[in-house]
């Protein structure tokens, strides 16, 4: 099986999986996983690992952006089997071990069934997992300040909204934000295409994940690589500006 990897910086590489992607950061022969897709990735994401060179147990640490089905699919594998530890935002720790769960329904997506994209997308997220129970047994919260001692040297961004604890991850001497959802530039669910938040149902607080954008519109760096959607290139204050518009 091979994935859809693609190098957008030096040891920066952007996953493409079920309609959600993943970031590896390489350093030497250690890797970091921000993300880990669906469920039903797991093939995807260890052949990832094994296309820039890497391997389950090089990985140093999951980085979740947030605990999102589509997003910590295979956290909680990687830590059993491999010991990885699994890192997230402090506010986003319970919701990682499924303490509660801030995830649209099914009674939700019912409810915007009738726009264009929603039930083809509701469907492949079931067959993908998106419904399963995978919580992570033993996550941890990073420091919510200054780059983080992992390959790549991600700066944790706090970007509430989206979910409580939702973080993004910047890359500052690459110019590159990995931005998870608090900024994406596609969805099978949306008509438009570039920089922008997604549809309103996906977010716990919708005024929250908005006002999250101006903390984005403060980094500086040109690669932006979303958790939905193409790598977008670009100056990053320009991308959050324009997700900020069309949320107006």
């Amino acid at each position: 099986m091979s994935a859809d990897v693609r190098q957008m910086a030096d040891g920066v590489f952007l996953v493409h999986g079920t309609h959600t992607n993943w970031v590896i950061l390489v350093e030497g022969e250690a890797v970091t996983l921000v993300d880990t897709g669906y469920p039903g990735d797991r093939a995807l994401l260890l052949a990832s690992l094994a296309q820039v060179g890497s391997a389950p147990e090089a990985v140093a640490a999951v980085l979740l952006t947030h605990a999102h089905n589509d997003h910590v699919g295979s956290a909680e594998y990687l830590r059993a089997t491999y010991g990885t530890p699994v890192y997230a935002h402090e506010a986003e720790v319970p919701h990682a071990r499924r303490d509660f769960l801030h995830q649209v329904g099914a009674g939700q997506v019912l409810l915007n069934a009738w726009r264009p994209g929603v039930l083809p997308w509701g469907l492949r997220a079931l067959r993908s997992g998106g419904t399963a129970h995978v919580p992570v047994t033993a996550p941890e919260a990073f420091r919510a300040a200054g780059p983080l001692d992992l390959p790549g040297r991600p700066v944790p961004v706090p970007t509430p909204g989206h979910t409580d604890g939702h973080c993004a991850f910047h890359l500052p001497d690459a110019g590159v934000l990995v931005s998870g959802d608090a900024l994406v530039s596609g969805h099978p669910t949306s008509r438009i295409t570039g920089p922008q938040l997604l549809p309103r149902m996906f977010h716990h607080e919708p005024a929250a994940a908005a006002a999250s954008l101006d903390v984005l519109a403060g980094l500086d760096g040109d690669v932006l690589l979303p958790g939905h959607g193409p790598a977008h290139l670009g100056p990053l204050r320009e991308a959050a500006r324009t997700a900020r518009a069309r949320a107006q």
